[in-house]
């Protein structure tokens, strides 16, 4: 039997007319760039390519001191002035650039490997050995980092911006590991993780094969703000004095002139590095917001 139209009720007079009228509603171009971080992004990378092609903009020495057209103002020659040592702080802001965010990645990545691992091993554990792992890392959390990342600086001895990269990653992995550790319990008695144990798969095999591609996305928002927070934490050694030295460029050490250069009226001295530090942090911090509202959503839709 063949159904037709007359066999159907229609609801409303202007039904198909209404149908036709519904379109697909876009999203506006504002609304676009305030869901998306493209500004952020754009800035992130200007300063990204800008510290990788610091030879090419440079038109100073950044470490070369000439005692002569030091505490210089703004000018024609020296775009952003000089320091109190004679250094151009344009040529600075793009050499220095470099160390600052080779310590921000470089500690993300031990930080994120160790994460990594402990939280592994914690979630695949017995009961017993996972509580004991677990109080270990919420006593290390109760401990302020500042502390503890100057009390391994200081066993260290002079710092170096791998030495510093170092102290930074292997003290700032703790809520990577706990986040790891949650999501590992979730899945470690899936079938397939429990085929690939059956099978002879070792433990390092698990994790890279069936692991990580399972947590990698929940832990993005905390790589990708744990290098703003190294190169803050940077930053602010530098600012007390325990962190590079002065003959090392980085924008932390930079800064470090900030009380003179307050003191002495030469606000030019501090205020366009901590530009440049603030914009870099906030634009890491947005992009990784919208890592972690992304990926909200992708789990809210499962």
């Amino acid at each position: 039997m063949k159904l037709q139209y007359s066999d159907f009720e229609i609801v409303g007079e202007n039904y198909i007319i209404q149908e036709k009228n519904i379109k697909v509603k876009r999203k506006s171009f504002v609304s676009e760039i305030k869901d998306k971080p493209y500004i952020s992004i754009f800035l992130l990378s200007v300063i990204m390519l800008g510290c990788i092609l610091s030879s090419k903009i440079i038109n100073h020495d950044a470490t070369y001191m000439d005692l002569l057209n030091s505490n210089i103002a703004p000018n024609k020659e020296f775009y952003f002035g000089t320091d109190s040592m004679g250094r151009d702080i344009f040529s600075m802001i793009w050499y220095g650039g470099k160390i600052s965010l080779l310590i921000g990645i470089l500690s993300t990545i031990i930080s994120t490997f160790i994460g990594i691992i402990y939280g592994s091993i914690s979630g695949v554990c017995c009961e017993i050995i996972d509580e004991i792992m677990m109080r270990f890392t919420e006593i290390i959390l109760s401990i302020p980092s500042i502390l503890i990342i100057i009390f391994t600086q200081a066993m260290l001895g002079n710092a170096t911006p791998i030495s510093i990269s170092i102290v930074i990653g292997i003290t700032s992995w703790m809520n990577i590991a706990k986040i790891v550790r949650s999501e590992v319990r979730q899945i470690r008695n899936s079938e397939y993780i429990l085929a690939a144990k059956t099978m002879g798969g070792n433990f390092v095999y698990i994790v890279r094969q069936h692991l990580l591609p399972n947590f990698m996305s929940s832990i993005m928002f905390m790589v990708v703000t744990n290098i703003g927070f190294a190169i803050a934490i940077e930053s602010t050694l530098s600012f007390l004095g325990i962190g590079l030295p002065i003959e090392i460029i980085s924008w932390g050490s930079m800064l470090s002139l900030s009380e003179q250069a307050l003191l002495t009226n030469q606000w030019w001295i501090i205020l366009i590095p901590g530009i440049f530090l603030v914009v870099t942090l906030v634009c890491i911090t947005n992009i990784g917001n919208y890592v972690r509202k992304n990926n909200n959503k992708k789990l809210s839709n499962l």
